[in-house]
């Protein structure tokens, strides 16, 4: 599809979403005091996130940029409306975005065979600047990357992912928090199998999740001593799904630039890339195309 049918095919998607969640709460609008928004309404709003999301726009003013000089044909209240006004809006709407989020998720995949279970570091500076930056005083902390091999200021964002690369949670945390206290509490209501890599491995991890009706399986922790040598190669080939996700959220979605200097505008970033990932990979699966083959959207 070109990218006029893109928008209007989120849009219709995003609309019909919204009317869900409304009905969820029991109510015909979304805001219970005041005037609904009269330049934008917040279909257009989501529209205008999701789409410039997918198309690699990493930062609020470079999306509303980008409709306001192509696509006020399709979204006329661009002209009025002013960048803040525009940015604090959608600001607003990160719970909804995490609602359509949800329930795009119990369309595709409701009782998934299994998840996998992984994290990604989240740099607020670089590191020789951590010791007086300012951004998220208090909130950031001192942690080590794995794939760099060398530490890191800012946070880890965990993830739980379906066999099929559906994104199913994301858990941001302080870079120097555990993951498996992590994995605990984005564990907390579910139940089924979690695949993990071998930063995961803890008998009593495991023993505790399975009281919950969660079995963890992760590869011994030392590979050189690794019992099961071939069993923890099968794992592994099967946890790369993960691999790919990441992937896309760091190349296309550009979830490494933290470009916010609060938490909740982090976290509304981050969930605006989620639910983009999100619709795209659904859109996939309507139109018969491999879901996590993202760029197959646009021909």
């Amino acid at each position: 599809m070109d990218l006029d049918i893109l928008i209007v095919a989120v849009y219709c998607r995003v609309e019909k979403e919204y009317q869900a969640v409304l009905r969820d709460l029991g109510q015909p609008r979304l805001r219970r005091r005041g005037p609904e928004p009269t330049q934008l309404t917040d279909v257009e709003v989501l529209t205008v996130e999701v789409v410039g999301a997918y198309l690699g726009c990493e930062q609020d003013q470079q999306i509303f940029d980008y409709f306001r000089r192509h696509w006020t044909h399709f979204f006329p209240g661009l002209k009025q409306v002013h960048r803040t006004t525009f940015v604090r809006q959608a600001a607003n709407l990160w719970k909804v975005k995490e609602a359509i989020w949800m329930k795009l998720v119990s369309r595709m995949e409701r009782d998934p065979a299994y998840l996998i279970a992984d994290s990604l570091p989240l740099a607020v500076c670089r590191f020789a600047r951590a010791s007086y930056c300012e951004r998220f005083r208090g909130a950031a902390d001192y942690g080590y990357d794995w794939v760099a091999r060398q530490t890191f200021y800012g946070f880890r964002l965990h993830a739980l992912v379906g066999p099929t690369g559906l994104i199913h949670c994301i858990y941001l945390t302080p870079a120097q928090e555990d993951e498996k206290k992590a994995l605990e509490d984005m564990t907390e209501g579910k139940e089924g199998v979690v695949l993990g890599d071998r930063n995961f491995w803890s008998p009593d991890l495991r023993s505790r999740l399975e009281e919950r009706g969660v079995k963890l399986l992760a590869p011994y922790k030392h590979k050189s001593h690794d019992p099961a040598p071939r069993w923890s190669a099968a794992l592994s080939k099967i946890r790369y799904e993960i691999e790919t996700v990441f992937g896309q959220m760091t190349e296309r979605f550009g979830v490494k630039r933290v470009w916010a200097r609060k938490p909740w505008q982090l976290m509304n970033r981050l969930l605006r890339c989620v639910l983009s990932h999100t619709v795209a990979y659904f859109l996939n699966r309507q139109l018969g195309n491999p879901p996590l083959q993202l760029s197959l959207l646009l021909s």
